[in-house]
């Protein structure tokens, strides 16, 4: 399958990156309007090819999006000193008012991943500006929130993060949700597995991971300006289940008329994703403090996506 990286910046560079390493797709083309950019990151992965699989990479315009399955979205604009979020909402939603018009000429069949921050109001702005049905426009939401999640799980438990399967749920930002009544290891809630072995989670184990998924951004950008390694694999994550048609349960973002009430929104739950992009969603089990919590979570989404001109809400 063709993959295309609108955006070839860190985070469109990493995810291409990523896709190469593990060997999905068989042609990645990256689109920049900075072509010079488009076309040093294009020679420096392809230059890892010997190393991973022999996937073709190369620059492009819109044009050479013909027959893509997927276009991953990592274009966008930085925030300028005092501009509020909203503002830069606005700037980047006119950034995909130009750009995902042009990715549909050429590719009209392609499943859209969108990587722009803040993602959850970017995928809605997408899924408004594209017509597409939701299903068909995928933000990357909470998948990096959640591996988070389990990795710092893991590294508490002593156990592989692969075998820890628990979800960040809602908006990819402050208000998200740790789903710790839905975490299992091996089949058993997390705090009966941390019981069974000696190491019991206290509630200053809870409040440590859950800072540490919360801040994880912050303290990033704090120490090296920018995070795109974590978010450049979650990004081929999304991509293989799609190529593969895995059906793998991910936690990304899509639109949906209401969730708890609340909507149109755009947030991440636990979603099955394979080749026709988000097959279905789940509901899971929350307590009364998950669920509120939620509810608050889509309710600031809500609030934010009224305020962008591209959304009619």
């Amino acid at each position: 399958m063709k993959i295309g990286i609108v955006g070839t910046g860190q985070v469109g560079a990493t995810a291409a990156y990523s896709l190469v390493m593990q060997g999905i797709g068989n042609s990645i083309v990256m689109v920049d309007r900075n072509e010079a950019m488009a076309r040093a990151q294009a020679q420096d992965i392809i230059h890892a090819t010997p190393f991973a699989a022999p996937i073709n990479v190369y620059p492009g315009g819109y044009d050479d999006l013909d027959g893509a399955g997927i276009v991953v979205l990592a274009a966008g604009v930085s925030q300028k000193p005092g501009e509020t979020r909203i503002q830069l909402l606005d700037r980047n939603a006119a950034v995909f008012a130009d750009v995902i018009p042009a990715v549909l000429k050429a590719a009209p069949n392609a499943l859209l991943i969108v990587a722009t921050n803040p993602v959850d109001i970017m995928t809605h702005v997408a899924q408004t500006i594209s017509g597409l049905a939701p299903e068909r426009v995928i933000g990357s939401g909470t998948v990096l929130d959640t591996a988070r999640f389990r990795s710092l799980l893991a590294g508490r438990l002593s156990v592989s993060p692969k075998s820890v399967h628990a979800h960040v749920l809602g908006e990819h930002g402050d208000s998200e949700v740790l789903h710790w009544s839905g975490a299992t290891i091996g089949g058993l809630p997390v705090n009966r597995y941390a019981d069974q072995i000696g190491r019991p989670l206290t509630a200053a184990d809870h409040e440590t991971i859950d800072a540490g998924v919360r801040r994880a951004a912050y303290t990033i950008i704090e120490g090296k300006g920018a995070t795109y390694y974590g978010i450049g694999a979650g990004i081929a994550h999304i991509a293989r289940a799609i190529t593969s048609d895995q059906r793998t349960v991910i936690t990304v973002s899509k639109v949906e008329s209401s969730v708890m009430g609340v909507g149109p929104v755009a947030m991440s739950l636990p979603r099955v994703v394979g080749a026709g992009g988000i097959l279905s969603t789940l509901q899971p089990e929350l307590t009364d403090g998950e669920h509120q919590a939620l509810v608050a979570s889509a309710e600031i989404l809500f609030d934010a996506a009224r305020q962008v001109s591209k959304i009619p809400v």
